[in-house]
C-alpha cells in the first residue's frame, strides 16, 4: 500500500512529533514533583539520555511512547506502507533502549520505563513511581 502523503509532507508531519516534553513525560514529571522528588531532565552524560533523572537516588525514568518503542498494546501499530523500513526502525529503537537500560544498570543506576498508555491510570502510576523511588526523599 502506498503512502497517501508526499515524502515532503510525511517528513514535515514526523518532524512535529515532540522529542522532549511530551504529554506523558510531563504527567510523570508532575507526579514525581507532587510526591516531593526533585530531578533533572535529559542528562546527556547518561546512556540513553533518560527523561527524568534522580541523581541523589541514582535512579532514572524513561517515558516511552508505545508506538515508537513498541509496547505490547494497541498503540504499537505498524504502518502499512514502507513496512520494511518501519520494522527495521522499530527493531533499532528497541535495541537502543535495551542497551541504554543495560548500560545504566552496569553503572549502578536503577531504571524504570513508563509507557504512554500507562498515564491513564494515575493511581497505579503513583504506586509504581512511589515504589520505584522509595520513601527516602
Amino acid at each position: 500500500m502506498a503512502d497517501t502523503l508526499s515524502k515532503e509532507h510525511r517528513s514535515w508531519l514526523m518532524s512535529r512529533v515532540p522529542r522532549f516534553d511530551s504529554k506523558p513525560e510531563i504527567v510523570v514529571r508532575k507526579l514525581a514533583h507532587a510526591l516531593g522528588y526533585r530531578f533533572r531532565l535529559h542528562r546527556k552524560d547518561l546512556p540513553g539520555r533518560p527523561d527524568i533523572v534522580f541523581p541523589r537516588l541514582r535512579k532514572v525514568i524513561f517515558v516511552h511512547g508505545c508506538f515508537w518503542h513498541r509496547h505490547d498494546c494497541k498503540k504499537a501499530t505498524t504502518p502499512k506502507s514502507n513496512t520494511r523500513f518501519w520494522i527495521e526502525k522499530f527493531e533499532n529503537n528497541v535495541k537502543r533502549d535495551q542497551k541504554a537500560l543495560n548500560d545504566l544498570k552496569d553503572l549502578g543506576w536503577g531504571t524504570m520505563v513508563v509507557w504512554e498508555c500507562e498515564i491513564k491510570n494515575v493511581e497505579r502510576l503513583v504506586d509504581r513511581v512511589s515504589s520505584f523511588l522509595g520513601d527516602n526523599r
